[in-house]
């Protein structure tokens, strides 16, 4: 009996292992995710500093950590950590989703979403939502400059402002980008109490509260702060 069972308890070990290890990537990726969002939030509310003020953030940008590092350099390494930060995110999720699933083929008879809030039932159509605008935004405002004014600015140098402007004088740009932040709110909700939870620090029923009420703040300070730019430029608060 000893030689049958004892694979089988190494082997449950070694799965029990790599889900936690899954889970605190899951984590420390999401972690991640949010001081990458929160600081470029704080850039983006530089447009209500005016047009000036906003371009040196966004030119001083492409020159931080010169010379020990080339032109838009830094940006690079942004843009490359948050694309591996958001992989490594999703693959884990898909990971787990799998063993979760494999783990209980049946479902359950009764309503699964009893007792459940609408961000945790929404992670997973909401993480797809939010990796959509994210290759969207990356495209209409770094690489190629998928925009509705085919690029006329207004501006002789094409400005970061003038772009901004540009794209959130249109209505319709508006709303998506405002859907986007709806979904980014409801993971971001759910997403920062798991996180917390995954790190060890919601063992008690106020360090649970907390974390609930940390996940509020970081959905409404983000999503919120995101929202306040294009609103301002569709009606007319911020422009060129």
């Amino acid at each position: 009996m000893a030689t049958t069972t004892r694979p089988q308890l190494v082997k449950g070990s070694r799965a029990a292992r790599t889900t936690i290890a899954l889970k605190l990537l899951m984590a420390v990726s999401g972690l991640l995710f949010i001081g990458f969002v929160l600081g470029h939030m704080y850039g983006n509310l530089k447009a209500f500093s005016g047009e000036e003020a906003f371009n040196e953030y966004a030119h001083h940008l492409r020159e931080l950590g010169e010379p020990m590092l080339p032109h838009e350099g830094f940006l690079w390494i942004m843009r490359v950590g948050l694309i591996v930060a958001v992989i490594v995110h999703i693959a884990c999720a898909a990971i787990l989703a799998a063993r979760a699933a494999k783990a209980r083929p049946v479902k359950y008879v009764a309503k699964k979403n009893r007792g459940s809030s609408i961000s945790s039932r929404t992670m997973r159509w909401g993480g797809v939502t939010i990796l959509v605008f994210l290759v969207w935004h990356l495209l209409n405002f770094t690489i190629v400059k998928v925009n509705p004014s085919n690029g006329e600015t207004g501006d002789p140098d094409g400005s970061a402002y003038g772009l901004l402007v540009d794209t959130f004088d249109l209505w319709w740009m508006t709303v998506l980008y405002l859907l986007a932040m709806v979904a980014l709110a409801l993971h971001l909700h759910h997403g920062t109490f798991s996180s917390l939870q995954t790190l060890g620090f919601t063992n008690s029923a106020t360090s649970r509260a907390r974390a609930r009420a940390a996940g509020w703040v970081v959905a409404i300070v983000v999503a919120g702060g995101f929202s306040l730019v294009p609103l301002s430029v569709l009606v007319g608060i911020i422009e060129k």
